[in-house]
C-alpha cells in the first residue's frame, strides 16, 4: 500500500517527494511516534484488505480458504502449507495436498467452514465448486465486509489516539513544544485520513464485486 513515510526528519510522499509539511523541526520524539502510528495504520490497511479476500464474489481464488487451518500431527496448520491451490475454472478450486493422508482433514475442514461449500474428494485432489451467489447472499456478505472495513477503521484511529496520547505526554514533560504538538497533530489528522481512505475505497471495491451478477 502506498503510503506517507518519513525519512530523515521530513515526510515522503509514495511518489518520493518531500511533502510541504516537514517535520525537521520536531523533536526525535515526535519522528519516532509518528513512524510507529503509520507502521501501525499501515498494518491495519494491510490486515483489512486481507480480510476482504477471504469473502468469495462467486468467482474462485485461492485466498477464499487463506484461513483454513487443518490438524496435523497434533498441530493446526494453514491449508496452504498442505496443498498446492490452483483455479482450473473461473468458479472451482482444485486443492492437491502434498500428502495424500491428509485429504480427510482438509475435506472436513473445508466442509465445517463458513464457506458453504460441499468439496469433491476424488481420492487424489479436492475440488470446490463455487455456486452463483443468490442476491440475499451478497447483500448478507456487503455487510460482512462492512463489518470489516469499519474494524480497519477503529484500528487505525487506535494507532492516531496513541500516538495523540505519546505527543501530548512528551508536552506536558517539556520534550516538544506546544508548537511543535500542533502540527505534528495536525500531520497526524492527515495521515490518519489517508489510511482510512484506503480502506474506504478498497470495501468499495469489494462491495462492487460482491453485487456484480
Amino acid at each position: 500500500m502506498a503510503a506517507r513515510r518519513i525519512a530523515r526528519g521530513q515526510l515522503v510522499e509514495p511518489d518520493g517527494l518531500v511533502s510541504g509539511v516537514a517535520l525537521g523541526t520536531l523533536a526525535g520524539v515526535i519522528d519516532d511516534t509518528m513512524l510507529e502510528a503509520m507502521e501501525k495504520m499501515d498494518k491495519a490497511v494491510e490486515h483489512t484488505q486481507s480480510q476482504f479476500s477471504t469473502v468469495r464474489t462467486g468467482r474462485a481464488t485461492p485466498s477464499l480458504v487463506d484461513r483454513i487451518t487443518i490438524e496435523y500431527f497434533g498441530a493446526h496448520v494453514p491449508l496452504q502449507q498442505l496443498a498446492s491451490i490452483s483455479v482450473p475454472e473461473a468458479r472451482q478450486l482444485l486443492i492437491k495436498p502434498h500428502d495424500r493422508s491428509t485429504l480427510e482433514s482438509i475435506e472436513k475442514a473445508i466442509r465445517d467452514s463458513d464457506l458453504g461449500v460441499s468439496p469433491n474428494n476424488d481420492g487424489i485432489a479436492i475440488r470446490i465448486s463455487l455456486p452463483l451467489l443468490t442476491e440475499d447472499r451478497r447483500r448478507e456478505y456487503v455487510k460482512v465486509v462492512k463489518h470489516m472495513a469499519e474494524d480497519g477503521r477503529i484500528a487505525v484511529r487506535g494507532a492516531r489516539r496513541d500516538a495523540r496520547k505519546a505527543m501530548e505526554t512528551a508536552e506536558k514533560d517539556g520534550d516538544i513544544s506546544a508548537d511543535d504538538l500542533e502540527r505534528a497533530e495536525k500531520e497526524l489528522e492527515k495521515v490518519t485520513h489517508e489510511h482510512v481512505e484506503h480502506i474506504d475505497v478498497a470495501l468499495g471495491r469489494k462491495e462492487q464485486e460482491l453485487l456484480e451478477v
